[in-house]
């Protein structure tokens, strides 16, 4: 049923349909609004049989979906930022452990400085913990990617992380075509756990493995997440068949069959991309946009067809890899091995910046010139870091950086310090 609906909300009522048994979590913006719906569903009766449970922190969380999911039980849980890091040994422990939990992800930039609004640092922070990431344009991408995700965690018995943008998508009202339970009950078959805590007949879950074996272990939890990247579009397109709605698979293109550039990206960010190049395109201008939705696993060959006719590849990206430059675009670069193309980076969006479809269309331009570096970072105020980098250069207490700048623009919300003698 399609209804005006704030994205957290519509995540929260299609998590209930797809009937978890527990569901632990700790409160953090701007995950905060998913879990506590759940929690009234639960509390009403809405959502039963399901144990909801109060945790004491995020790493307490992950640790309780841990227990459930390795007693048999349909776990979820939900965190974003400082929240993720807070349960990082438990999340590499689950997908260790290969227990399908689903979690959702609320994309918001990690610090510090301290920051809530949005970007995919905590997402990239994980990419390697063994989980699968799958990224959500929209709400309805994000509602529809919850009810895929527990039916391929349950598949193939892997932990799935369902990233949406903190805020841009979490917070936003609009309108979402919010599932039957009965569809739901019918592609999501009850949960069969391929291993489990039972006493009448007893294992070991989460043993100490050595030398011996332990390459082994995480080899077959390689070998999983190949197994995603066949299982990811099946799924997908039983989806889509049902419904009629195109949400999940690995890539998705749009405008790209003559295009001389492609701007790739993953999450929200891809509608206004999809705006600035409808308007370059009216301008005479070949470009097309391909957008990533499985993270994890990479898929390397669908992104090496999508983009092995382009002359450049752009990759606009919400967080990076300092000293380095960009994670996503070194990921695209290995796929693209052997292809003759020019690939630039553009990091943009960071701690909840603006990405304005004018400075995209601007992007475009210039890229379209052959004048874009191979790291850029979108409207940035060179003007400011080099004044920050001045003043360190004047004086060795020259205070912290994120104040001095704050102070700049006037909005500190300290007074200066004074300079010693």
């Amino acid at each position: 049923m399609l209804r005006q609906i704030e994205g957290s909300r519509a995540v929260a009522e299609t998590v209930a349909l797809c009937r978890p048994e527990v569901v632990c979590a700790y409160p953090i913006s701007p995950q905060t609004h998913i879990i506590e719906a759940v929690g009234v569903m639960v509390k009403a009766g809405e959502l039963a049989p399901c144990e909801f449970i109060n945790v004491e922190s995020e790493f307490a969380a992950m640790s309780v979906a841990i227990g459930a999911s390795a007693t048999g039980a349909r776990a979820y849980t939900a965190t974003s930022s400082q929240g993720l890091l807070f349960m990082m040994e438990a999340v590499h422990n689950a997908a260790g452990l290969g227990l399908p939990i689903v979690m959702t992800l609320a994309n918001r930039a990690i610090g510090a400085p301290i920051n809530i609004w949005n970007d995919h640092s905590d997402a990239m922070a994980v990419r390697d913990a063994g989980w699968i990431q799958l990224f959500a344009e929209s709400n309805q991408e994000a509602a529809d990617l919850h009810v895929q995700a527990f039916r391929l965690a349950e598949e193939l018995s892997v932990p799935v992380m369902v990233c949406m943008d903190g805020f841009i998508l979490t917070h936003a009202v609009e309108g979402v075509d919010i599932l039957d339970q009965s569809f739901v009950d019918s592609f999501l078959p009850p949960y069969e756990p391929r291993q489990v805590l039972d006493t009448n007949d007893p294992v070991s879950i989460g043993a100490m493995v050595g030398p011996e074996a332990f390459e082994e272990v995480k080899y077959l939890a390689h070998l999983r997440q190949l197994d995603a990247l066949v299982r990811i579009p099946a799924i997908a397109k039983e989806f889509a068949d049902a419904t009629g709605r195109d949400s999940g698979g690995l890539v998705r293109s749009y405008r790209t069959e003559d295009a001389d550039i492609l701007i790739v990206a993953l999450g929200s960010v891809l509608g206004t991309i999809k705006d600035a190049v409808d308007i370059r395109r009216e301008a005479g201008e070949r470009v097309g946009v391909v957008g990533i939705t499985s993270f994890r696993p990479f898929p390397a060959e669908a992104v090496r067809e999508a983009l092995c006719q382009a002359r450049q590849v752009v990759v606009v990206e919400k967080a990076f890899s300092i000293g380095f430059g960009g994670v996503l675009s070194t990921d695209v670069a290995m796929a693209m091995q052997g292809v003759e193309t020019n690939l630039r980076t553009v990091v943009a969006g960071l701690g909840g910046r603006s990405i304005t479809r004018r400075s995209l269309e601007e992007l475009i331009e210039t890229a379209g010139r052959d004048e874009l570096e191979t790291l850029t970072f979108l409207d940035l105020d060179h003007g400011a870091v080099e004044r920050e980098r001045a003043r360190m250069g004047e004086t060795r207490r020259s205070g912290p950086s994120a104040e001095n700048l704050l102070r700049d623009r006037g909005t500190a919300a300290t007074a200066p310090v004074k300079e010693q003698a």
